[in-house]
């Protein structure tokens, strides 16, 4: 750029403005004009001079500020630099110290001792401030000099402490824990040369001083006062701390994190686990023995005594296997003592207490645990309600002899296999888990076999007493309202051909029991009840039909009542039953078959397999049986 010439300046301007040139030139010369100009350029060139003067003061201003911040940080820069050769010198001194002999150079020891201690403690308050800056360069640069020096813990130590300050601001200190463990892991390794070392450090102080104090104020408030909200709050906090545990497996902690880990999680919870299962127990037997004593006080009952192996006892193990009259029954009122919400009630505790055996127990107690449970659950479920239940209930079946009866066991019977199918579950679901692979697993299944064996034997005791009640219902019955006159009638030219009023209420009676027998088993013990009670039926039946005589017309209603009782037999849909009511109805033929035609009856399909003295029976029913006639024609 050239330098600035007022002269040609002038001499351009006057050129640029009309009336400014020579007398010669086109215009003509304007003075005033002229005068005008300048005034106005020198107003424009002050105005103009101002605005530079101003930018100049601000630029030099500027400048200023930021020589001084240079100067500043250059200065920093030199006294962070004089730290470090001075870190330097002290540690060798330090060093070269250790080995004079401190009678002759104890004051010298003294002093380099003072220095390294007062120079750590200004590297260390000069980490904090950095910290607390949130100056990652400078932490890494102070950290990198105290690496070198004993105090280098004590900067890990505060940096832990102040990397928690206001950690810790939710309700659920879990969560803030992992939270405040994924920053630091991302920022640790830009400020330490070991930030797995001093990450783990941070974790084992998390753990050992703020989770444990926070257990400990959950769980010993309510450990001796309320052992179910006890175990609840054991359960729910070891569960958080695991999971926990389990969030920071993925961060590199040192070589063998899941022992490290394992390690802080049993400092924390190793006072509460060592006893956990007494008191799981101890809660889980009272607790079963308040939901059945709430469950008999609301039915006004209570418990006999079974099993004593007393007088009562014998006499009550005599009546159930005989008939003989040892005392009255006892009268339930068609009550089964069996609640289906008291078993599920039980089983839900059970199924709480295996799910916190499962995560509190050691592995190599868990299945002595579990069978520790197990065998609360059999005690309570399946002897102190079921077994008991079915004592009851077979104490309960009133002798054949009875009538009117309520025979009420197969309301046992239904109830009870409902409550097998809810125990068999519980125990596939929720027990094999956790004993499968261990020696428990074979106890278990012969505990349940043993207890499920007893409870069926009962059962078919009690089913078989009930089928021997239905069948004395059913002879009561035909001995109330069967007349001698139904099959021998005394005009026989005036009988209307039907069943009789003594088979219609039997017919009835037993369609009755059938349908409730269905209703009450399931499976093949359906078809294995019928059949036994069809066979039974079928036998008091035959007997029935023995004792009376028959006149022609007579044994035409006994053949109409067989085929009724035929009819209910279809029912049962047994095939047995149904050829036994069937050969029986033949047999019936016997009794109004003409004499001539005896034999070719006899030796029909349906009673030529039958003995001789059974056909001969029948035949000497009839009325006319000791006619000579018809003795000829039978032999």
């Amino acid at each position: 750029m050239e330098p600035f010439v007022a002269d040609e300046y002038i001499e351009r301007l006057v050129w640029r403005t009309p009336g400014g040139g020579s007398r010669g030139g086109p215009e003509a010369f304007d003075p005033k004009r002229l005068l005008e100009e300048f005034v106005n350029h020198i107003q424009e060139l002050q105005i103009m001079d101002e605005r530079i003067q101003r930018k100049v003061e601000k630029l030099e201003q500027q400048c200023q500020k930021e020589a001084k911040e240079f100067a500043k940080k250059v200065q920093e820069l030199q006294k962070s630099n004089q730290i470090k050769e001075a870190a330097d010198i002290i540690q060798k001194l330090h060093l070269i110290a250790q080995e004079l002999p401190f009678d002759r150079f104890s004051e010298v020891k003294s002093k380099i001792a003072s220095k390294y201690h007062d120079l750590e403690c200004q590297l260390i308050q000069e980490f904090t401030s950095a910290q607390r800056r949130g100056e990652i360069s400078r932490m890494r640069e102070v950290a990198a000099v105290l690496l070198h020096f004993k105090g280098y813990s004590h900067c890990v130590d505060v940096y832990i402490k102040q990397c928690q300050e206001g950690a810790y601001l939710r309700n659920d200190i879990f969560e803030d824990a992992a939270i405040l463990c994924q920053r630091v892991n991302k920022q640790v390794g830009d400020i330490f040369s070991n930030p797995e070392t001093v990450l783990a450090k941070l974790i084992q102080n998390v753990f050992e001083i703020k989770l444990q104090s926070f257990v400990k104020d959950q769980l010993e408030e309510c450990r001796k006062s309320d052992a179910e909200q006890y175990l609840k709050n054991l359960y729910d906090l070891y569960t958080r701390t695991t999971n926990l545990s389990s969030k920071l497996m993925e961060f590199n902690l040192g070589t063998d994190k899941q022992t490290f880990l394992s390690k802080l999680i049993k400092s924390i919870f190793i006072s509460y686990l060592e006893n956990y299962i007494e008191v799981e127990t101890g809660y889980l037997k009272s607790r079963s023995a308040m939901i059945l004593q709430r469950y008999y006080d609301s039915k006004n009952h209570q418990k006999r005594s079974i099993g004593t192996g007393g007088i009562q006892d014998l006499k009550e193990r005599i009546r159930q296997r005989t008939n003989l009259p040892l005392g009255p029954s006892i009268d339930t009122h068609g009550e089964t003592f069996l609640s289906q919400e008291v078993v599920v009630n039980l089983l839900q505790e059970t199924k709480q207490a295996f799910e916190r055996c499962h995560r509190l127990s050691d592995p190599s107690d868990l299945p002595r645990n579990a069978f520790r449970i197990f065998t609360i659950l059999v005690e309570f479920l399946c002897i102190e309600h079921i077994d008991y239940a079915l004592e009851t209930g077979l104490a309960g079946i009133p002798s054949s002899d009875s009538r009117n009866a309520n025979l009420y066991f197969l309301d046992v019977v239904q109830q009870a296999n409902t409550i097998f199918h809810l125990f068999d579950k519980q125990f596939n679901d929720h027990l094999m888990p956790l004993i499968s692979s261990s020696p428990k697993l074979s106890e278990c299944l012969q505990k349940k076999k043993e207890i499920i064996e007893q409870m069926e034997m009962k059962l078919d005791t009690g089913i078989d007493r009930t089928l021997n009640c239905m069948i004395g219902q059913m002879k009561h019955i035909l001995a109330a309202e069967q007349k001698k006159t139904d099959f021998k009638p005394e005009d026989e030219n005036n009988v209307l051909i039907q069943y009789t009023n003594a088979c219609v209420k039997v017919c009835a009676y037993v369609r009755k029991q059938v349908e409730k027998i269905k209703n009450s088993m399931d499976g093949k013990n359906v078809d294995t009840v019928l059949m036994e009670l069809g066979v039974r039926f079928h036998r008091l039946t035959y007997e029935h039909l023995q004792q009376y005589s028959y006149s022609c017309m007579g044994g035409m209603l006994a053949i109409c009542d067989v085929a009724e009782y035929r009819k209910c037999a279809k029912d049962f849909k047994i095939p047995l039953v149904l050829q036994l009511f069937d050969t029986l109805h033949a047999l019936c033929n016997l009794l109004v078959v003409a004499p001539d035609n005896l034999k070719q009856v006899c030796s029909g399909e349906q009673l030529a397999n039958l003995d001789k003295n059974i056909l001969h029976s029948f035949v000497q029913l009839r009325a006319d049986y000791r006619s000579a006639r018809l003795a000829r024609h039978f032999s």
